[in-house]
């Protein structure tokens, strides 16, 4: 097959099938500890903000790895990355379980986040190679293995969690990183011809030119951005377990309405991906954004079970597509050769925007005894979001979107 003729074939899609199917998997490592963190903070008699230090440093971890990984993945293509991440995942898994204290269990998530990186950013550069045309719902679809992964896993997960403890869990999760991700890692070993990024080169380089900005000055607005759009975004995903065993429904309840969330949040991210190819990433982030800010203002009035369960819905179907989006402008405006460090990059920001979400809820719970003040602050940090997204809007000047 020609470079030419590589882009939207059908080894794309049967790529993108076996890449969602990995992401599913090696993403978990970014959820488990939302779902132990009640257990987590009786074992050790933490107070929430210290419970949340796991979840922080996995979150920084799974920054960091985003970056780091998504270099070695332009240099060494994918295989290569996922065999490496999936033995740190099933390494931090091992430390985890063999922890005492709050201290070493967060160092053992900082290991996990950055092992399950790869099931995130680094995936989400590569398969954008293999697409022209439908990028957008390529890169939606393997952005969606994140989220499916916290609905499908919380959920199966539970009984066991209930009956056997955390620990028991991890071990589970470490003998599935290392038995699905390594075989599959496999199948991807092929790579994009350097002939076909030309296309793409010259599409971003004409885009980059209308916003006026260099492509340095984009990444950095569009990291701040993901930062604001993120820390909005944690309060829910990350606080909803706790928030739920604080009003008396317990952690089950609190796992079915994450597991809600992050479903609604996979119809999200598809849905965006079709409007991307359509409009692009700029306007598509956009609209997200503003849909998410709204959800947050529905959490305010309403803590009774029914509502809480349709809000998490409403919650999830508003943001699953901003995340992706990054992804897509990147893309759109820079050079296809630099896709796994850049996109990274973004991704790098957009998470260290759900670590410092995460625990910015937990100390203004402590602070102030009540999750009220902690939405709000998640809004405030969504309209900063909103801000940079009309402001590129109005630097770029009106033109039909084509593939990049």
């Amino acid at each position: 097959m020609q470079g030419s003729d590589i882009h939207d074939s059908s080894y794309s899609w049967t790529r993108l099938i076996i890449t969602l199917i990995i992401a599913t998997v090696a993403n978990v490592g970014m959820w488990a500890v939302i779902i132990v963190m009640p257990a987590v903070e009786v074992e050790f008699n933490a107070g929430r903000a210290e419970a949340s230090k796991p979840y922080t440093l996995t979150m920084i971890g799974f920054a960091l790895g985003n970056l780091l990984i998504g270099r070695l993945v332009d240099r060494f293509g994918v295989t290569v990355a996922l065999i490496g991440a999936a033995l740190v995942s099933a390494l931090a898994y091992l430390c985890a379980i063999l922890s005492g204290s709050i201290f070493v269990l967060s160092l053992a998530h900082l290991l996990l986040g950055l092992g399950t990186a790869v099931g995130f950013g680094p995936l989400i550069a590569d398969i954008s190679h293999w697409f022209l045309r439908k990028r957008g719902i390529a890169v939606a679809l393997v952005a969606s293995g994140n989220y499916l992964s916290g609905a499908i896993w919380p959920t199966l997960l539970a009984d066991i969690l209930t009956a056997d403890g955390w620990r028991h869990v991890y071990m589970i999760l470490a003998i599935m990183t290392l038995a699905v991700v390594i075989p599959l890692s496999f199948l991807l070993r092929r790579r994009v011809p350097e002939d076909a990024h030309g296309k793409a080169q010259a599409a971003a380089t004409l885009r980059a030119r209308s916003t006026g900005f260099s492509p340095r000055t984009l990444q950095y607005l569009l990291g701040l951005a993901g930062i604001g759009c993120c820390v909005a975004m944690s309060m829910p995903q990350v606080h909803i377990v706790s928030y739920c065993v604080g009003l008396g429904y317990g952690p089950v309840v609190g796992a079915e309405m994450l597991s809600l969330m992050l479903l609604g949040g996979v119809v999200s991210r598809v849905l965006s991906g079709v409007l991307a190819d359509k409009v692009g990433g700029v306007i598509t982030l956009l609209v997200g954004s503003t849909l998410q800010c709204i959800a947050l203002f529905l959490y305010l009035p309403y803590d009774g079970l029914v509502p809480l369960y349709v809000i998490s819905l409403i919650f999830g179907l508003s943001q699953g597509g901003i995340v992706p989006s990054y992804a897509l402008i990147v893309r759109e405006y820079m050079p296809a050769k630099e896709a796994g460090a850049r996109v990274g990059f973004v991704m790098m920001m957009t998470i260290l925007g759900m670590a410092l979400g995460g625990w910015m809820s937990g100390w203004i719970y402590d602070m102030t005894g009540s999750y009220q003040a902690a939405f709000l602050n998640g809004i405030v940090w969504n309209l900063m979001n909103m801000g940079i997204m009309v402001m590129l809007l109005l630097r770029g000047r009106p033109r039909q979107m084509v593939p990049a």
